[in-house]
C-alpha cells in the first residue's frame, strides 16, 4: 500500500493505492472522517481496501485536520452543518478530479464514520454518480438531528447565534439533503449500515427506522441493502464492523 499526502484544489487528502498500482484507473472509495477527527484516522479502512485492489481517497473536512482553524470543540460543533454541507459539495469536486486524472474505473463508492456517515447519506441526495455507500454510525434525518442539537446546546446554556428566521432557513436548507424525507434518492444503490445500539452520540433508532423503511423500497433487490447492528456497541465502530463494511463495499465495486 502506498500513502501520499496531496492537495486537490484546496482539499488536503491522503491518496492510498495498492502496491504497484499508483497510475491508471482503479475501483475507488472516497471515505470521510468524523467530527473533530482527521483523514489519517481512517487509514485502517484504506488498508483493507488497498489489499483488495481499490484506490482510496481520504479528505480532510473543513475545519479539521490540515484545515484546522484553532477553534475549540464548541465552536466547531456550532458549525457542524456547514462542515457537512461543504463536504457534500466537495465530493463533487473530488469526483471530477478522479475522472480528470483518469484514476478511476467506473464510479466511486462513498462512505464515512459518524459525521462522515451523516455526510454520506446527504451526499446520496445530491450525487447520483455514487456507486455504493458505507454509513458507519451515521444518520440521514438531518432536520430531526439539527433540532435535537439545537435543543442540546440551549439546555447547556449556549446562546445560538441564530434568529428565528435564520433557524427556519437552516432547517429548510437541511431538508433538501435529509434522505429520510427523500428516500427515492437512494435509487436502489447498494448501501451498508453499521450502528451500535447503545450509541449516545448519533442515536441508533432513526437509522433503524430508515433501514426498515428502505427494506420495502429494496424488496426486489434485498442484497443491495445491509445493516449490521451491534447490541453492546456505543459510538465506536468495532473491528468486525470495519471488516464487514470494507469487504461489502469491495464486493459491490467489483460486481
Amino acid at each position: 500500500m502506498k500513502v501520499v499526502n496531496e492537495i486537490w484544489g484546496h482539499i488536503p487528502i491522503l491518496h492510498i493505492t495498492p502496491e504497484g498500482h499508483e497510475g491508471g484507473p482503479l475501483p475507488t472509495v472516497i471515505f470521510l472522517h468524523g467530527h473533530t477527527s482527521a483523514k489519517e484516522h481512517n487509514l485502517h479502512y484504506a488498508w483493507q481496501w488497498a489489499k483488495k485492489g481499490i484506490r482510496v481517497i481520504l479528505p480532510d473536512a473543513l475545519l479539521h485536520g490540515e484545515r484546522d482553524q484553532s477553534l475549540d470543540e464548541v465552536q466547531i460543533s456550532l458549525r457542524f452543518w456547514e462542515v457537512v454541507l461543504t463536504s457534500i459539495e466537495e465530493l463533487g469536486f473530488l469526483h471530477e478530479e478522479l475522472h480528470k486524472r483518469q484514476l478511476i474505473s467506473g464510479e466511486p463508492a462513498v462512505g464515512g464514520t459518524s459525521m462522515g456517515g451523516i455526510t454520506t447519506l446527504g451526499a446520496l441526495t445530491a450525487h447520483p454518480w455514487i456507486e455504493a455507500a458505507a454509513v458507519m454510525m451515521g444518520s440521514g434525518n438531518y432536520v430531526e438531528l439539527a433540532k435535537a442539537q439545537m435543543r442540546q446546546y440551549e439546555s447547556r446554556g449556549f446562546d445560538l447565534p441564530l434568529t428565528d428566521e435564520e433557524r427556519e432557513g437552516m432547517l429548510q436548507a437541511l431538508s433538501r439533503f435529509d434522505i429520510s424525507l427523500n428516500r427515492e434518492a437512494f435509487g436502489g444503490r447498494p448501501v451498508f449500515f453499521w450502528h451500535g445500539v447503545k450509541d449516545p452520540t448519533v442515536p441508533f433508532e432513526p437509522t433503524n427506522r430508515l433501514f426498515h423503511a428502505l427494506q420495502q423500497d429494496y424488496a426486489d433487490h434485498p442484497e443491495r441493502l445491509a445493516f449490521m447492528k451491534e447490541t453492546e456497541a456505543a459510538h465506536a465502530v468495532s473491528r468486525k464492523g470495519m471488516l464487514s463494511a470494507t469487504s461489502w463495499i469491495a464486493d459491490r465495486l467489483k460486481e
